[in-house]
């Protein structure tokens, strides 16, 4: 089983624990940096359980293998986490042929920290004088302009501040996005704005909100991302940098019979005030370590930001800021590079959309150039001459 110390994971590990007459396989990734690094609490559940547990730390140099990605994923793919999950993928399948993972348990039981925002949100809706509130924090944000480096709580703030001047489910939407509105309108070049349309980028997202029978506004968010975030981005993620391995992946949370039961508890029990899996806690709380219940969410986040800024710069600068790229007519070739500089400087954290702009380039050398140059990648080196793997046993 993939493993990261997270709920999710840790439960269907527990459950094949007691399930299994053998020790229990289980396939864990970290990061140098301790702020991304999963492995502790990985290591706490394969002692719980007494797994043989596998390690893989993942390092910038694993990016050499993204060429492999952009071929692998056949169409632009913009979650960072595909690179960890691809390595891992490629170390497990050493020793099985079949994985099991915790995909479905956030959508099953309310996991997302953006659940909360919603709750605090919603509380802001019914505020006295809460239109009023909102021309305020519009004034406001068109002055706050991304300068000085920006943490994690600045960037999560704005955009929740962002999130509160439009509806329930418009906000929800672009708290989804990092690519719409005015920094649509930033980067994309007027002529292909124009051949582009002016169509509402979020609109898939809002109508699986108009077509809900869900009871109530959180119910609605999660199938949603029941919907929407789960099949088009972690099942095709995994499916994809696992079958590259011939790894099959298998998700239990995403058995029907258990989505269906999931989804007829009240969502007041699957988020309480500020506690998300509240009854999914409480369901484990005989069979996983206090410090795995409510340990803080990570994400599977990638380490991209420092990156970008340090050892995957050259890459990042070289590709994005070459004359093959800024000449495809795209994207404003000012734009790029100042949100470039800015980001390598420490001046502002644009990672995400520089990590999508990144795979976008790769794919389109790939699959559209076709010249060689970005064609299916045959003497990259594999995941596994690029990171350092620990076997714990």
């Amino acid at each position: 089983a993939f493993l990261s110390g997270g709920i999710d994971s840790s439960a269907v590990v527990a459950m094949m624990s007691r399930a299994s007459s053998g020790r229990v396989k289980t396939f864990a990734i970290g990061f140098d940096e301790p702020e991304y690094d999963e492995l502790p609490y990985a290591r706490q559940v394969a002692e719980r359980f007494g797994t043989e547990h596998h390690e893989l730390v993942v390092r910038p140099d694993a990016a050499a293998i993204l060429p492999k990605l952009a071929w692998h994923y056949d169409e632009p793919f913009g979650d960072s986490s595909a690179v960890p999950t691809y390595c891992v993928a490629e170390m497990t399948r050493r020793y099985v042929t079949v994985a099991l993972n915790g995909d479905a348990g956030d959508e099953n039981f309310g996991g997302y920290d953006r659940y909360v925002a919603n709750l605090l949100a919603a509380r802001f809706d019914r505020l006295p004088g809460a239109n009023g509130l909102r021309r305020v924090i519009r004034w406001g944000l068109r002055r706050w302009r991304p300068g000085g480096r920006r943490t994690s709580v600045l960037y999560r703030g704005r955009r929740f501040l962002d999130g509160l001047t439009d509806a329930p489910e418009r906000r929800y939407a672009r708290w989804f996005c990092h690519f719409h509105g005015d920094r649509r309108q930033e980067l994309l070049t007027p002529e292909f704005l124009a051949a582009a349309g002016d169509g509402d980028e979020l609109e898939v997202l809002l109508d699986l909100y108009r077509t809900t029978d869900a009871r109530d506004f959180g119910d609605a968010t999660l199938g949603v991302d029941a919907a929407l975030y789960l099949p088009d981005d972690l099942l095709v993620k995994v499916d994809i940098a696992s079958m590259a391995h011939s790894l099959e992946a298998r998700s239990p949370f995403l058995d029907h019979e258990f989505m269906e039961f999931a989804a007829t508890i009240p969502f007041e029990l699957k988020l309480r005030g500020r506690v998300k899996k509240y009854i999914l806690k409480r369901a484990l709380g005989d069979l996983l370590p206090e410090t795995i219940l409510h340990r803080p969410k990570m994400g599977f986040g990638v380490p991209i930001d420092r990156w970008f800024r340090q050892e995957l710069r050259d890459l990042l600068c070289d590709t994005l800021l070459s004359p093959r790229a800024l000449g495809r007519g795209y994207f404003d070739a000012l734009a790029v590079r100042r949100m470039v500089e800015e980001h390598v400087r420490g001046r502002a954290s644009w990672h995400y959309l520089l990590w999508t702009l990144l795979m976008l380039e790769l794919w389109h050398r790939t699959y559209i150039d076709g010249d060689g140059e970005g064609s299916r990648p045959t003497k990259l080196p594999e995941a596994s001459e690029v990171v350092r793997i620990q076997e714990v046993r």
